[in-house]
């Protein structure tokens, strides 16, 4: 007997915000027992700016998570608290391994009640913290659009959180809509499945112009230098100044350090979404993809990858059991595949797979210009300031300074690519690349198999008037690609690792 479909109520998810919550997120608790939380939360900035959060911090009393009673008030009180948490952290000149039991004692309880890690999710910074200008307009309207909390009051970092609201916004009706081609799929109705792709497809090119709107607002120094190190977490950040992690002080005295990732597009639950449903299947990353099956072979289940496994547990704990859910339901690819004959439906489930592909691409862009780029420009600018100087600050944008130039180049002549151990780095764009061309491989058309499997060479390279490269100068674009090793958002990983990436999408 099949398992039955999910029922979108069942995990608070509403079929008209998606993974958004269906109640606009509180833009204060209610009760005044929480003056002092949205007291600091209001002064954010000027107490980061003037480095005194920690004293305001350390000096506020441990509040009771007994005055909270809705969700909206949960999520309200969790996204407060995780600003707090990555702002004390964070702030100072180097930073704190240790969290206060004013912060770590709430947090823990209402990470446990909302079934969440204690840390700055994608939930806490974007999820659930932001607000419509207008009520009576839509929230995929990033016109629309503020956010509830920043650490740096720039209008780069609300950008930055707001550009994936609207995608979740933008893209929540999918989740309903995949769900009805699942349920024709079981019927054989190959006539609906066929629109639901359709539909699903202009969706996601809505997405990719979303994505391309990151630019408009959100500067890549800005971002690099002064957003990105708040949102790092506690795993693997020893470059970054926390070589075991933080203490939470619950005021147990057994006290030990946690190690937990920071916020990453990883969990966005949507994305992830999007993958289940058309059967694509995520290796570990530098893992080469088997024999391909032959027409009318059973297909075995998706191998588990670490990376996006472990950012689930970063999700909402009913977000999470609903992708497991859906999982265990999602037959469109078998479906497909099955009904080779049946030429539009091949079609518009290939054109699912390539508007997929094209936010990926757009999602790679989008790393290099904003992260890949700028640390090559820090390890610059260190090289010709005084050691004081570059010393000063320690955290997630200083710690590329001290990195290596990269970590994927094959400058042994072998095909094998040097892997400079102990940095605690990231094989970014090999992840992403990978990531990327997985999306595609389930094309069912020929034509398409091939298009989105096509090698990109730069124009003019090994021509006549470009002249032949010399022996293993590596210009084919496919062959030799730089890294930038940088410690992710969600972690760091290396490239042996069976994860990778920091803003999977």
């Amino acid at each position: 007997m099949l398992p039955p479909i999910p029922v979108l109520a069942d995990y608070g998810i509403s079929p008209t915000h998606g993974f958004l919550p269906d109640v606009l997120p509180l833009t204060r608790l209610p009760d005044p027992y929480y003056n002092k939380w949205e007291a600091i939360a209001a002064n954010l900035q000027a107490l980061i700016l003037s480095k005194r959060l920690r004293g305001v911090v350390d000096r506020l009393p441990v509040l009771d998570t007994i005055g909270l009673e809705h969700d909206a008030e949960w999520r309200r009180a969790y996204s407060l608290l995780s600003f707090m948490a990555h702002g004390y952290i964070w702030s100072g000149d180097s930073p704190s391994d240790r969290l206060p039991p004013s912060i770590a004692v709430p947090l823990l309880k209402i990470s446990e009640h909302l079934e969440v890690p204690p840390v700055a999710t994608y939930a806490a910074v974007c999820l659930w913290n932001f607000k419509p200008l207008f009520m009576d307009e839509d929230i995929d309207n990033l016109e629309n659009l503020a956010t509830l909390s920043t650490f740096t009051g720039a209008i780069d970092e609300s950008w930055f959180y707001l550009v994936s609201v609207a995608m979740e916004a933008r893209g929540a009706p999918i989740i309903p809509l995949m769900l009805t081609a699942i349920a024709a799929a079981r019927v054989g109705d190959g006539a609906t499945v066929t629109r639901c792709l359709h539909t699903f497809a202009e969706r996601l090119d809505d997405l990719t112009t979303l994505l391309q709107r990151m630019h408009e607002s959100c500067d890549p120094k800005i971002f690099y230098d002064r957003i990105r190190p708040f949102l790092a977490g506690s795993k693997n950040m020893a470059d970054a100044g926390l070589p075991h992690g933080v203490i939470y002080e619950d005021g147990s005295g057994k006290e030990e350090y946690r190690q937990y990732s920071g916020g990453s597009n990883a969990q966005s639950s949507l994305i992830q979404f999007f993958d289940i449903v058309l059967g694509i299947e995520h290796r570990p990353t530098g893992e080469k993809r088997g024999r391909p099956q032959e027409q009318g072979e059973v297909h075995a289940p998706a191998p588990k990858h670490n990376f996006l496994l472990e950012m689930r547990k970063y999700m909402p704990g009913p977000h999470a059991r609903f992708l497991d859910h859906v999982q265990s339901v999602a037959n469109i690819r078998e479906f497909v595949e099955k009904h080779r004959g049946y030429r539009s439906l091949g079609i518009a489930y290939d054109a699912c797979l390539a508007m997929l592909r094209a936010l990926r691409d757009k999602h790679i862009a989008i790393v290099t210009r904003y992260i890949v780029l700028p640390s090559k420009e820090v390890r610059t600018r260190s090289r010709s300031r005084s050691p004081e100087a570059v010393r000063r600050k320690i955290n997630l944008a200083t710690a590329s300074r001290q990195q290596p130039p990269g970590i994927a180049l094959d400058t042994r002549g072998d095909g094998k690519k040097d892997n400079l151990k102990g940095t605690g780095g990231t094989a970014l764009i090999s992840f992403l690349k990978q990531a990327r061309d997985e999306t595609g491989e389930p094309a069912v058309e020929a034509w398409a198999h091939r298009f989105m499997s096509r090698v990109i060479r730069t124009e003019g390279q090994g021509d006549f008037f470009a002249g032949k490269p010399e022996e293993g100068a590596g210009l084919q674009v496919a062959s030799q690609t730089e890294e930038a090793v940088i410690p992710g958002l969600a972690a760091s990983w290396t490239v042996d690792d069976d994860v990778g990436g920091i803003c999977y999408y």
